[in-house]
Formats: structure tokens, C-alpha cells, sequence
């Protein structure tokens, strides 16, 4: 997706935020259409899938986690890669982030923000959901489990597994490292570029992952943690 330009779809009931928003994302050259409920969202977004979708989760009306839980669903069941959404949330809604980077959100933003700051993180997100994935061409592979970086594939025996965008990016940064521990700033930083971000981030994301690669998540054989230091990728091949 990097090198044209992009559909993004923006739902916000305040049309002084959407409309901001939009101003800044123009500016990079994408084309933005606005929603003001999550009904009217729903709809568009379901017609016709736009490149990236950013998604207040206080809508009023139509919650937003269950509008992307929705969207969600109609990608796996339209054997599409998952829509990439970015979502609003308010300052101190930790559970609201938590939850609704479990539901599948690519990343989060928290209002009050930075219109220059959604607009660079929307960037990197389109970045890594892109027709050419940014870390090279390859295949990593242990045992049972294969990562194709050409593709934006991974299977696990044989079987198809579903990552997000993030969930990939995290695996392929772990398969390429195996052993190596990393902290979760380290991971912020190496993988998602962040110099700044909730640690939290990736505990979600590693409990995500574990939940589609590991045979027990609670027992888990590939991707340890490393207690007081943080994650290291165990080879089981």
C-alpha cells in the first residue's frame, strides 16, 4: 500500500474531530470519507472494505469494538486480510485498549491527540499491511510452523493461521531472533517503531500470538517469557 494512495474510512461522531482528521490525512495524498455513527460505518465499510479504517470507540448508537468485531468477521468470512483499524479511545480508558486491540485493532490512539501523530501512525500501519511487506523477502520456519514474509502468510501443521498486521510484524521479528530476549520497549521499538508507547501493547499481543501458535497458551514452548526481562522465541523444530 506505501507508494499510492489509500481509502481510509474515518468514524467519529464529533464532525469537528472527523473533520480534522481528514484534513491532515488529505494532506498525505489519501482519500478519507467520513462516518458520524457506527451503522452508517458498518455499511460502507462492509460494501466496499476501505485501506484502513480509523474508529472511535465511544460512538454513540453502535459500539465500536462490536463494529470491529464485525468488520472482522466479514473479511475472514470473505477470505480477505483483516481491514486495518486504528481506534480512538479516551485518556485513562486502559481496559478500552486493551480490549480493543484483542478484538484486532492495529493500534490505538488517545484523544486528546496529536491530528500529526494519527496521520504518522497511520502511515506506519499502512506500511506494514502493505503489498510488500517491510521486512524482506523469505520464508522462517520452525518445525511445524512457517512464516512467509512475500506472502504475509503463516501456517501452523499445514493450517492457515490468522494474524493482524502487528501479530505478523512480532513473530517474524521473534522467528528471526530465536533466543535472543527482548524487552517490551525493545519490541516497541524494533518492531512497531515506537520510541514511545504502553508496554501493554505488547503484552496483548504476545498472549494474541501465543493463543495461534502455541499448542497450551498457558504452557507455552515457543515464545517464553523471560521473567523481570521480557520474551524470547524458543525454537521447537
Amino acid at each position: 500500500m506505501t507508494g499510492r494512495t489509500a481509502r481510509i474510512l474515518v468514524v467519529d461522531d464529533d464532525p469537528m474531530v472527523a473533520e480534522v482528521v481528514a484534513r491532515f490525512l488529505e494532506r498525505d495524498g489519501h482519500v478519507v470519507e467520513c462516518a458520524g455513527d457506527g451503522a452508517e460505518a458498518l455499511e460502507r465499510a462492509l460494501a466496499d472494505p476501505p485501506d484502513l479504517l480509523v474508529l472511535d470507540l465511544a460512538l454513540s448508537g453502535a459500539d465500536g469494538l462490536r463494529l470491529c468485531g464485525r468488520l472482522r468477521e466479514h473479511d475472514r468470512e470473505h477470505g480477505r486480510g483483516p481491514t486495518p483499524v486504528i481506534m480512538l479511545t479516551t485518556l485513562g480508558a486502559e481496559i478500552d485498549r486493551v480490549v480493543g486491540l484483542e478484538t484486532g485493532a492495529d493500534d490505538y490512539v488517545t484523544k486528546p491527540f496529536s491530528p500529526r501523530e494519527l496521520a504518522l501512525r497511520v502511515q506506519a500501519v499502512l506500511r506494514r499491511t502493505g503489498a510488500v511487506a517491510p521486512l524482506g523477502a523469505g520464508v522462517l520456519a520452525d518445525g511445524d510452523l512457517v512464516l512467509d514474509v512475500g506472502t504475509h502468510e503463516v501456517r501452523l501443521a499445514g493450517r492457515e493461521v490468522d494474524l493482524t498486521a502487528r501479530e505478523f510484524d512480532l513473530l517474524a521479528h521473534l522467528l528471526r531472533n530465536p533466543r535472543q530476549v527482548f524487552s517490551r520497549s525493545a519490541l516497541l521499538n524494533q518492531v512497531w517503531g515506537w520510541s514511545f508507547g504502553d508496554s501493554s501493547t505488547v503484552t496483548v499481543h504476545v498472549r494474541r500470538l501465543r493463543e495461534k501458535v502455541e499448542t497450551d497458551p498457558a504452557e507455552p514452548r515457543r515464545i517464553v517469557t523471560v521473567w523481570g526481562v521480557g520474551y524470547r522465541y524458543e525454537p521447537v523444530g
